[in-house]
C-alpha cells in the first residue's frame, strides 16, 4: 500500500510540473525489439539469437516466455499486421522508419494475438518507442495502436484481406501471414483445397513443440520419459518434451540424445528399411550438416555392424556432424564433386539444401527472407546432388532423397526429372516403408505435414539403383 501511495505522489508531482513520467525499461519487450532489429539489420536468425539475448539480459521464466512470444509471434504475423497498420496510418508501412515500424508491430501483436490488456499493450509499446526512438515517434505509435485496438483480429481481416472468392490465395496470404508466392506453393503441394491450405498455414503459425531423439545404443526413450518427456507417436526413438529446457535432461546434456524433429528421424530411418541384395555395410550421408540425421544413422550403423561416412561441403558444419556422431567417418566435401568412387555405397541419404518451407514454424523470419527467384537455382542443385547420390550407390542399393520443403519444384519435379533423364533407377513406395505413419500420401513419395503429423513438412523419395 505504501508503495502505491508513493507512486501516486510521484505521478502527481509529474503532472504539477507538466512532465510525463519517465518510461520504465521493460526488459522483455526490449529483448523482443532488439531481436526484430537484428533480424532486419543483419539477417540474424531468431532461434539462434534469442537464447543469447535472454542469457545476456538475465531473463528467465515468465519474462523469457513473454520476450519469446512477442518476438516470434510478431515475426510470424507481420504480414497481417502490416496490412492492419496500413489501414490505420496515413503512410504505408514501407514508408515508416524501420525501427519505429518494428516497435509498432510488437504492439499490434500484443493487441491482436495475446492476452495483454489493450491499455497495457498500448502503454507499454508507447513507452518502448519513447525510450528507444523518441517522443515524437511515440505519439505516432500511440495514434496507430489506438486505432488498431478498436477491433479484434477477426474484425480486421474482412477489412484488410482480399475477398476469399475473388482472390483465394491473396486472402489466405493476408489472413495467415505468408508471402503470396509461398501461400501459392503450399496450396499446390497440399492439393489445392482452401480448407486444408488454411489448416497448413495456421499450423505454420503455431509454436512447435520440442521433440527429442534417443540415439540407439547411447540412450533410450524410457530414459527420456523418466526425465519428464512423453513417448512419441511415430518414431521409436522420439519423445516429446512438454516443457522445460532440453539441456536440463541428462542424456541431452551428455550428448547421448538430442533435439530433432520426428519427421527428420523417420526419413533417416526409412533409408535403412528397404531390403538390398548382397552387401549392406557402407552408408553415406551426403549433405550431413549439422548432423541430426547423421547422428541417428551412425547410431543405427554401429548397432547393426555397418559404417557411415558423413560429408558436408562446409567445414564448420562438418565439425557439427563430427560432434553428433560416434564412429562415423566425417569429411568436408562437395557432393556434386564427390571425393568417393562411384558405386561405393549400399545406401545413400541426400538431404538436399532447399527453401526450408517445411520448417517455417521453427524459423519465424524465414518466410520473409526467402525469394521465389531462388527456387530454380536450388532445384538445379538438387538435381545435381540426386544424380551424384545415384552415382555413389551400387546397383541394387538405395537412395533417400529428402528436403525440408514440400514445394513441388523441389520435390516431385526434381525426382521425376532425374529418374526420367538418367534412367537406371526405380522409385520405391516410400509410405510403405513408414507404415507407422498415416496420411503420407498415395505414393511413391512420402510427405509429412505440420497440420497432419505435428512435424516439419519433410519430403521423402526412395529410389533403388537398377543399373
Amino acid at each position: 500500500m505504501q508503495g502505491d501511495g508513493a507512486a501516486g505522489r510521484s505521478k502527481a508531482r509529474g503532472r504539477v510540473h507538466g512532465r510525463r513520467p519517465k518510461p520504465v525499461r521493460d526488459e522483455a519487450r526490449n529483448v523482443a525489439y532488439d531481436l526484430l532489429r537484428a533480424v532486419d539489420e543483419r539477417d540474424a536468425y531468431a532461434n539462434l539469437l534469442m537464447p543469447t539475448l535472454l542469457r545476456e539480459r538475465g531473463l528467465a521464466g515468465r519474462d523469457a516466455a513473454l520476450a519469446t512470444e512477442l518476438a516470434y509471434g510478431t515475426l510470424r504475423g507481420l504480414g497481417t499486421y502490416d496490412e492492419i497498420i496500413a489501414a490505420c496510418s496515413d503512410r504505408p508501412p514501407e514508408e515508416i522508419d524501420p525501427p519505429l515500424l518494428d516497435a509498432i508491430r510488437i504492439g499490434v501483436h500484443q493487441l491482436l494475438k495475446t492476452r495483454v490488456p489493450p491499455h497495457a499493450a498500448v502503454s507499454a509499446t508507447v513507452d518502448l518507442v519513447r525510450l528507444r526512438i523518441g517522443t515524437g515517434a511515440s505519439k505516432f505509435a500511440n495514434a496507430i495502436l489506438r486505432k488498431v485496438a478498436t477491433r479484434d483480429l477477426h474484425e480486421w481481416l474482412p477489412i484488410v484481406a482480399p475477398d476469399a472468392e475473388q482472390d483465394p490465395v491473396g486472402h489466405l496470404s493476408v489472413a495467415y501471414s505468408h508471402p503470396r508466392w509461398i501461400t501459392s506453393a503450399l496450396r499446390d503441394a497440399v492439393g489445392g483445397g482452401a480448407e486444408e491450405t488454411a489448416a497448413l498455414l495456421a499450423a505454420d503459425n503455431e509454436r512447435p513443440g520440442v521433440t527429442l531423439v534417443a540415439w540407439p545404443g547411447r540412450s533410450t526413450v524410457d530414459e527420456l520419459v523418466d526425465a519428464g518427456a512423453v513417448a512419441a507417436r511415430y518414431s521409436p526413438y522420439a519423445a516429446y518434451l512438454p516443457e522445460g529446457d532440453p539441456a536440463s535432461i541428462e542424456a541431452v546434456a551428455q550428448g547421448r540424445a538430442a533435439v530433432q524433429d520426428e519427421a527428420s528421424q523417420l526419413v533417416a530411418l526409412a533409408l535403412t528399411r528397404p531390403p538390398v541384395d548382397g552387401s549392406d555395410r557402407l552408408w553415406l550421408d551426403m549433405c550431413a550438416g549439422p548432423g541430426g540425421k547423421a547422428g541417428l544413422l551412425d547410431a543405427l550403423a554401429v548397432e547393426e555392424g555397418r559404417h557411415l561416412l558423413a560429408s558436408d561441403q562446409r567445414f564448420h558444419r562438418s565439425r557439427l556432424v563430427w560432434r553428433a556422431t560416434r564412429r562415423a567417418g566425417v569429411i568436408t566435401a562437395d557432393g556434386t564433386e564427390p571425393a568417393w568412387r562411384s558405386g561405393a555405397f549400399d545406401r545413400v541419404l541426400v538431404d538436399a539444401p532447399c527453401t526450408g518451407l517445411g520448417a517455417l514454424r521453427r524459423r519465424p523470419e524465414a518466410r520473409w527472407r526467402r525469394d521465389p527467384a531462388s527456387v530454380p537455382d536450388l532445384a538445379a542443385l538438387q538435381r545435381r546432388l540426386l544424380g551424384s547420390a545415384l552415382d555413389a550407390v551400387r546397383p541394387g542399393g538405395v537412395v533417400a532423397y529428402v528436403t525440408c520443403s514440400p514445394h513441388l519444384a523441389e520435390t516431385q519435379a526434381v525426382v521425376g526429372d532425374v529418374v526420367k533423364r538418367r534412367g537406371g533407377a526405380e522409385l520405391l513406395d516410400a509410405p510403405g516403408f513408414l507404415e507407422e505413419v498415416d496420411q503420407l500420401g498415395d505414393g511413391p513419395y512420402a510427405q509429412f505435414w505440420p497440420h497432419r503429423h505435428g512435424t516439419d513438412a519433410m519430403f521423402l523419395a526412395l529410389l533403388r539403383k537398377v543399373s
